[in-house]
């Protein structure tokens, strides 16, 4: 071969190569969850098609049971979020419930891909099918309606049993890869949410401390950065 032609040759596969990786990142790079600089962080349309990508496989009686639960634990934290809203008018309160709309959205993919009843459907704000959820809507509900403070305690309070009953579902016996989608990046959510929850509790001059999780899990969820979709 000549050093014209081969030089050409080269260029040419370096031109395939580059343009192959570009691809290659410009799909890893469009992520279905967005974050913005104060954590608010929502999934999009592009969840649709991640889910569908994946096969629909056989439901245990844990994961059919965890997805009514998380559907309705989501829309817990959705609705306490805008009823602490049009109580105190804090921002923080109005954009996590607008994200919480979105993670409800995204369980309810769940539930239609795999022909289950929502439990959520036709419920008023504050209604709950689930006996325990409602019981603790309207005890955190109480308590944030005291002051900001404690409501914005509510809030870290949400995120807090959210980490915990989508860790527990993960751990004990959630293995269909579409679910463990969701729910990982359900955790992305509420891990972000915390932070800023406990964020905004500290321009109020307030140390949080945990509920429920353990002082080692939270230390770390609080001393790390925002997580996005990429992470």
């Amino acid at each position: 071969m000549k050093a014209h032609q081969l030089f050409f040759s080269l260029l040419l596969t370096g031109a395939v190569f580059f343009f192959t990786n570009c691809e290659k990142d410009e799909v890893q790079a469009d992520p279905f969850l967005e974050v913005d600089d104060q954590g608010n962080t929502q999934f999009n349309n592009n969840l649709q098609t991640y889910v569908d990508d994946l096969p629909k496989e056989d439901l245990n009686a844990g994961e059919m049971a965890s997805l009514s639960f998380i559907r309705e634990e989501e829309k817990l934290a959705r609705d306490i979020y805008l009823a602490l809203f049009n109580l105190w008018g804090k921002n923080v309160f109005t954009n996590i419930s607008n994200s919480e709309s979105t993670h409800m959205g995204a369980v309810l993919v769940l539930l239609d891909k795999y022909d289950l009843e929502d439990p959520a459907a036709g419920l008023d704000f504050g209604v709950f099918v689930n006996t325990e959820l409602q019981s603790l809507y309207d005890e955190l509900l109480a308590h944030g309606q005291v002051n900001l403070v404690q409501a914005l305690e509510v809030g870290a309070m949400v995120e807090e049993v959210d980490i915990l009953d989508i860790q527990t579902a993960l751990d004990d016996f959630v293995d269909n890869q579409d679910i463990s989608l969701v729910y990982d990046n359900l955790m992305k959510g509420s891990r972000n949410h915390l932070r800023s929850f406990v964020r905004n509790l500290a321009q109020e001059g307030i140390v949080y401390q945990p509920r429920y999780l353990d002082q080692s899990t939270y230390d770390t969820i609080i001393n790390s950065p925002m997580e996005n979709g990429n992470n």
